[in-house]
């Protein structure tokens, strides 16, 4: 009995997995297509290096936190 429904089972999975192939294979693509695209730059105060995002820019400059723009 168990076997049967081991087996039902297992027929299930192999007709999902057949079915919805198709759709993970998209998104698989996508994320290899997506590039994770980030700069870094170095404060010229401390030497640390830190997103271009999340940096401040001052006078051309990049510095990783307000206190190190106010104690160039």
């Amino acid at each position: 009995m168990i076997f049967k429904i081991l087996a039902i089972a297992a027929v299930l999975f192999l007709i999902y997995m057949v079915l919805f192939r198709k759709g993970r294979e998209k998104n698989i693509s996508k994320k290899e297509d997506e590039k994770i695209e980030d700069i870094m730059v170095e404060c010229p105060t401390c030497s640390t290096f830190v997103s271009k995002k999340e940096a401040i820019l001052s006078n051309g400059h990049f510095y990783c936190s307000k206190d190190c723009l106010y104690n160039k």
